[in-house]
């Protein structure tokens, strides 16, 4: 077999395209079979010749004959990259003629403003169309249509597509997409018929699509999206299910759009039925004789309406408790038996078992960085125990929660040839986490700042972090090298270790004419008590240097001539943090606890200082919730000496009571200086409201709020007529640089000479 790039003394007798045709509609261009000399290729240029003697259904020796002609023709079409291909024979030679088609050189886009380029050419390439890949006139018009599907999911129906090919030298071609968007179509009415027992407006009100609202250029929830109306429509059947409408149904669905195709009417006939009460609840089945058990799982109360939220979170809370004594595959199913003519309903929890099994063995797959044990030692469901339902879950939260991947997935898998036996295969996604950060800032209080950040949560995949970050604002300036191994010990014992270098300006009426800078070191270790609970405790080393004379307040004067300068001091940590909020940063439920203690037990500066924080969130209702954060400071000399001034409380403004001036509030030195306290106190409540127009967006909410709170010094008597207190409006964004909260307050407890901020926003405040 060789290949010869010209065919010389050619003497044609057959073949051409025509060859797979005349082979099944007749013998006029048949060869009598011939046993085969040689095989030649001519027409390649960029394609290797063994691509084509793969896909040829015959080698030099064998019997050629028509036959495997035409498989030859239908084999090398196949492959999709000939657009013409030839087969002729020359006494006892096949031939086989190609021509090549073009590649695609570039791929670009005329009038393309509503998708991004690159995932336009990521989504093109699964149709086959892509820089470096043969072109094809069929696929460039699939591309064409899928082009436009994708303008109809941002309803733009007016979109056209014209695909221009311009060819290029060595047998290459450029495809150009000339788009033409047009504008949007808009919802310009929701009809809901067939309501009753709820008005239009509360039902429409349930959904992300709207007929228009002012945020609408932000949202785009006036845009319409078949995938979001049928999750508006799954809200609206669970409102109803959820009421007692057992039977609701959505009859049908219609949406019309206009001749211009720029105005679209939703119209949903609903048929509610009636609503059911709950009579009873029984449980069917095999419960491992623990009925009683079980029943304390029961959401669904007799007597009230029938919900079915409440009915899936008892099934689900069933098949996790039969999780939990190892039977991997049970299932529970709820059946209803409905009295129509009463409007009533009783539940069935019909359990099956099927089989109690163990784990034989767990697999960890995904991670090419990360080492195995950085994943393993996260889980709580352990080899050769018996299937623990409840563990798996709290293991692949625990290893979601590292940070380190982008996806973690568990799956159980039946071992073959055994029946209580399953294999756990914990699947992950790395994603980088490594994060060089250049950032600015500005803020009410501290006007312009700079951050910088050099951090590894994951370094060499060990699972320890280290980082270096650098602060500086108006008011504070932090150098801080950080490094934490959260299982220095093999029961998750952590270890972290800071060495910092804080400059600290209080606020002062005559300027910032002075500063404490403190360096130090600290290291600290925590350990878990539950899933929920870490307590701390650590030791460190700080120096705190009071530095300048110009607008020195007096009481930082008297503690310099007393105890110098400089003051050093030993300080042991001790604290404890639960955190069981669904959410970090737009929290809906749950609550967080903190409590830490600083005791000074060398040094210059001898003292306690005690801080604690508990944050609760209510959900009122799916879209408001209530916030409550308080927060409570003390601080004490010890051993004789008075409380060190550099460790006093601040308050006011953003985090404490808002509408004053930050870090304004508490005592104030003869000169005008705001010196803080060593006790401090407040408390905010704050309803979040969702914003017109965003739906269900938690990420943007409006808050209205009412702020109270004070700090005090060792002398100062603490009474409710020396608290100040403040309410406003206020406006929580988690945005790409980080949340940010925006507040207008007003004092509505105040004392004369106190400093007033109305407006105050910041980019990271949490509350």
């Amino acid at each position: 077999m060789r290949f010869s790039p010209r065919l010389s003394s050619f003497r044609p007798t057959v073949l051409s395209l025509a060859l797979a045709a005349a082979l099944t509609g007749g013998s006029a261009w048949a060869v009598e079979p011939f046993t085969l000399k040689d095989i030649r290729v001519e027409g390649l240029q960029r394609t290797d010749a063994g691509t084509v003697f793969a896909s040829l259904p015959f080698r030099i020796g064998d019997t050629y004959n028509d036959e495997k002609g035409a498989a030859a023709l239908r084999a090398l079409f196949a492959t999709g990259l000939f657009k013409d291909v030839r087969i002729e024979i020359d006494e006892g030679v096949v031939v086989v003629i190609v021509e090549e088609r073009p590649v695609i050189a570039n791929i670009d886009f005329a009038g393309l403003k509503e998708f991004d380029k690159d995932t336009l050419i990521k989504s093109l390439k699964d149709f086959g169309i892509g820089e470096g890949l043969p072109f094809d006139k069929a696929l460039a018009d699939r591309a064409e249509q899928e082009l436009k599907r994708q303008y109809l999911t941002r309803s733009l129906y007016g979109a056209e597509v014209v695909t221009t090919v311009t060819p290029q030298e060595r047998n290459r071609v450029n495809v150009t997409f000339t788009i033409t968007e047009g504008t949007a179509a808009r919802i310009s009415e929701i009809r809901i018929l067939g309501n009753r027992a709820f008005s239009e407006s509360t039902l429409k009100g349930l959904f992300d699509l709207n007929e228009g609202g002012w945020l609408n250029w932000y949202t785009k929830a006036d845009r319409y999206s078949r995938t979001k109306l049928n999750a508006d429509l799954e809200t609206l059947r669970s409102y109803y299910l959820n009421r007692g409408y057992l039977e609701f149904n959505v009859e049908s669905t219609q949406v019309a759009i206009s001749p211009d195709k720029q105005d679209i009417t939703i119209t949903v006939v609903v048929n509610e039925g009636q609503p059911y009460t709950v009579t009873a609840v029984k449980l069917e089945g095999e419960y491992l004789g623990k009925e009683e058990d079980f029943k304390t799982l029961v959401k669904i109360k007799p007597g009230e309406p029938y919900r079915a939220e409440a009915v899936a979170e008892t099934t689900k809370a069933f098949v996790e408790r039969f999780g939990t004594f190892g039977y991997a595959f049970a299932k529970v199913e709820p059946r209803t038996d409905i009295d129509r003519a009463t409007g009533q309903v009783v539940v069935n929890l019909v359990a099956e078992l099927q089989r109690r099994v163990y784990v034989r063995r767990i697999n960890v797959a995904g991670n090419t960085r990360t080492r195995d044990e950085v994943v393993r030692r996260e889980f709580r469901q352990f080899e050769s125990s018996w299937y623990d339902g409840r563990k798996i879950k709290l293991s692949r939260d625990r290893v979601d929660r590292l940070g380190y991947f982008s996806e973690v997935n568990v799956e159980t898998n039946e071992v073959p040839g055994t029946q209580d036996q399953v294999d756990l295969t914990i699947t992950i996604k790395e994603k980088p986490t490594g994060n060089l950060l250049v950032g600015a800032g500005f803020s009410s209080a501290d006007k312009f700042s700079l951050t910088a950040s050099i951090k590894q949560d994951n370094v060499f995949g060990s699972g320890n972090y280290l980082g270096i970050e650098v602060n500086t604002s108006r008011s504070q300036r932090t150098l801080v090298l950080s490094t934490v191994d959260p299982y220095f010990t093999v029961d998750g014992i952590s270890r972290a270790i800071d060495v910092f270098y804080r400059t600290v300006k209080p606020l002062n009426s005559q300027g910032e004419q002075y500063e404490l800078v403190t360096p130090g070191t600290s290291i600290r270790f925590g350990v878990p008590f539950s899933e929920l609970d870490t307590v701390f405790f650590g030791i460190g080393y700080e120096r705190t240097s009071i530095k300048g004379n110009v607008a020195l307040p007096q009481n930082y004067f008297n503690y310099r001539e007393t105890f110098g300068s400089v003051s050093s001091t030993v300080p042991i940590t001790v604290g404890w943090t639960r955190d069981g909020r669904d959410s970090a940063l737009v929290p809906t439920e749950g609550r967080y606890e903190r409590v830490n203690l600083d005791w000074g037990i060398l040094g210059d500066a001898r003292y306690l200082r005690a801080n604690a924080q508990y944050q609760q969130y209510l959900p009122l209702t799916r879209r408001f919730t209530l916030g409550v954060n308080a927060e409570v400071g003390w601080g004490k000399g010890l051993n004789g000496k008075p409380y060190p001034i550099f460790k006093n409380f601040y308050g006011g403004g953003l985090g404490t009571v808002r509408g004053f001036d930050q870090g304004s509030l508490g005592p104030v030195d003869v000169i005008g200086a705001y010196i803080g306290g060593n006790r401090r106190f407040n408390v905010q409540t704050q309803l979040f409201l969702p914003v017109p127009g965003t739906g269900n967006d938690r990420t943007l909410r409006w808050f209205a709020f009412l702020d109270a709170g004070n700090v005090w010094g060792e002398n100062d008597k603490i009474t409710a007529k020396s608290l100040r207190a403040s309410a406003g409006l206020g406006l929580s964004w988690v945005s790409p640089v980080g949340p940010l909260q925006l507040s207008y307050g007003t004092p509505v407890r105040k004392q004369p000479g106190d400093r007033i901020q109305r407006l105050q926003f910041q980019i990271g405040t949490a509350f």
